[in-house]
């Protein structure tokens, strides 16, 4: 059992989080810019709450194999105010961005954590930002931008490279002045890791091996390649939108393995599983006459 965790700002329901995804973007591999419109984004996050989200994270940069940057001031234009909006409506708010003044605003408009899938390596300007705010961070193990990232995924031992790499990244970031208390890690499921070579299924077998860092882990496999990969049929790759079952099966497996939230698309299926795992992990001493308790149930 993964030692309890609890961060600032956010939520602490006794069991794996539900981290719903809000991509503001016209190039999103898994919507296809569905949420593009601020409006839409904002009546999809405050949906994904009432499926069930603890956590709603709102990204405004595509960060899908070989996408290309998009300017800071676009990115600001993008997720600001569905951010603040969001805040409004009293949602756990999670900023999607490598940019520290991205960062700043989102925090300034009510976002409570910032999902760096940099971990800091993209902007030096983020430990800082981070460090100052006190804001929640997730750290998630990164070996380059979306052009090229797949190029670096090059492994001896891919469980033991990248613990000893989020390892080096969370000291760099404690020594610029972060709390660990604030500290997030994500194992980075498809950022430098080839669905070919089972890099991401390696990580996810071995997911306990990431408690000997000593903070929480964030699971983001959602409607990734892997998964596409791992469904394959005589017709190629399955789509990623028709990958929801076996993502919820993975929020199953990851949190009873201990994760501390896990980040997806379908969220009402995997707010199940969560709960499911929970019932599970201790026999039904939790529950109250066979059902979730209700402080537990988060947008239920």
């Amino acid at each position: 059992m993964a030692p309890k965790h609890t961060l600032p700002g956010l939520p602490d329901k006794g069991r794996c989080l539900v981290m719903g995804v809000v991509n503001v973007t016209p190039d999103s591999f898994s919507d296809g810019g569905a949420w593009f419109d601020p409006e839409r984004a904002v009546e999809h996050g405050l949906r994904l709450v009432a499926e069930g989200a603890d956590i709603v994270d709102v990204g405004g940069e595509s960060t899908r194999p070989g996408a290309q940057r998009v300017p800071a001031d676009e990115e600001l234009r993008r997720v600001e105010p569905v951010v603040r909006e969001l805040a409004a409506h009293g949602v756990a708010v999670s900023v999607d961005t490598m940019r520290a003044e991205v960062a700043e605003r989102s925090v300034e408009a009510g976002a409570v954590l910032v999902n760096d899938v940099s971990g800091g390596l993209a902007d030096p300007a983020m430990a800082r930002l981070v460090a100052s705010s006190g804001v929640a961070y997730v750290l998630m193990h990164w070996r380059g931008h979306s052009h090229d990232m797949q190029s670096r995924a090059v492994y001896t031992d891919v469980v033991r490279e990248v613990i000893d790499e989020l390892r080096d990244r969370m000291e760099a970031m404690i020594s610029a002045g972060v709390d660990p208390d604030q500290i997030v890690l994500d194992p980075g499921l498809g950022f430098s890791k080839r669905p070919e070579q089972a890099h991401n299924w390696a990580l996810l077998r071995h997911l306990d091996r990431f408690h000997e860092l000593g903070r929480p882990v964030l699971v983001a496999g959602s409607r990734k390649r892997f998964l596409s990969r791992l469904l394959s049929g005589a017709e190629g790759d399955r789509p990623f939108v028709e990958c929801d079952a076996a993502t919820a099966a993975l929020t199953t497996l990851s949190a009873d393995r201990g994760a501390w939230a896990v980040r997806v698309h379908d969220v009402r299926s995997s707010a199940d599983a969560v709960r499911v795992a929970a019932a599970w992990s201790d026999g039904g001493a939790g529950l109250d006459e066979g059902r979730f308790p209700r402080t537990a149930r988060g947008g239920r």
